[in-house]
């Protein structure tokens, strides 16, 4: 595994974030345990890889495909919206009201713009985000057979699609480097108190520590330490992979009460527990 994709799996991830979709989720649902998070953030990682790909192939290249015999990219992306919606349904409860367009030929929605096209994949990834925040813990062999099956299914088209990508001269998501952040100095009085532990779930927990008078993160779900680079007295960054911390506090008091974590487009709180 490539450098950066450990310090990623070490930073933010029980297994690996993820992808998922792109937007900021909310919940009114408990917050998931650790076995089920790390689900939600594997699926971060593929589902939001995937998005980014399609956004970046030019709409005149959705009707590519390397061979007559391989699907193009628009039917891929129209594939995946329908693969989601169905993978994610047996989840739990939650099911996907089906419509017209729905019903259409999958060689009819593969010629649809791409915009559409992509809209459409983030709905069902937004699907996908609520069907697993209301699955409750994993507690049976279905709904981990389920799960595999969804998220399996995400990394293997988003392989497919950076083979296409490649083919048709482009850099996968996967292979950008990070955005380039700036880093500012902070005096030594303002780092000690987000030094603490952090619980984002049950069994996940992320580790700050100081060290030669910088910052550090270690999770409990495996992997070494990283350095957190300060953008602001509050918000702090990886320098190696896209992934940034902002640390709250307590309005009244202004203590250290928790931090939020940014990557692959969802901001995760958590409280400090120590």
């Amino acid at each position: 595994m490539p450098r950066r994709a450990l310090l990623v799996v070490a930073l933010a991830l029980p297994a690996a974030l993820a992808g998922q979709s792109p937007a900021t989720a909310t919940s009114t649902h408990a917050p998931p345990d650790g076995v089920m998070l790390a689900f939600e953030r594997f699926a971060d990682i593929f589902g939001s890889r995937l998005v980014a790909a399609f956004d970046s192939i030019p709409a005149a290249k959705y009707d590519y495909r390397p061979t007559p015999v391989q699907q193009t990219i628009g039917y891929i992306a129209q594939h995946l919206e329908d693969a989601n919606y169905g993978l994610c349904a047996r989840f739990g409860e939650l099911k996907h009201p089906r419509t017209a367009k729905d019903s259409l030929a999958d060689t009819v929605k593969a010629r649809w713009p791409k915009d559409t096209l992509v809209a459409r994949l983030r709905e069902s990834l937004h699907f996908c985000d609520a069907a697993i925040e209301r699955a409750g813990p994993l507690q049976s062999a279905a709904l981990a057979s389920s799960l595999l099956a969804f998220e399996t299914d995400l990394a293997e088209h988003y392989s497919q699609l950076s083979t296409y990508m490649r083919l048709l001269g482009m850099v996968p998501p996967s292979a950008l480097p990070p955005r380039q952040r700036t880093a500012i100095e902070l005096p030594a009085s303002a780092l000690p108190p987000y030094v603490g532990v952090y619980e984002i779930a049950s069994g996940f927990e992320l580790h700050v520590t100081l060290q030669n008078g910088a910052l550090f993160a270690r999770s409990t779900t495996g992997g070494g330490a990283v350095r957190l680079w300060p953008e602001s007295a509050t918000d702090f960054f990886v320098k190696e992979a896209d992934a940034q911390v902002t640390f709250t506090r307590d309005a009244p008091r202004g203590a250290v009460t928790g931090l939020v974590l940014h990557q692959f487009g969802r901001d995760r709180p958590a409280r400090k527990i120590r």
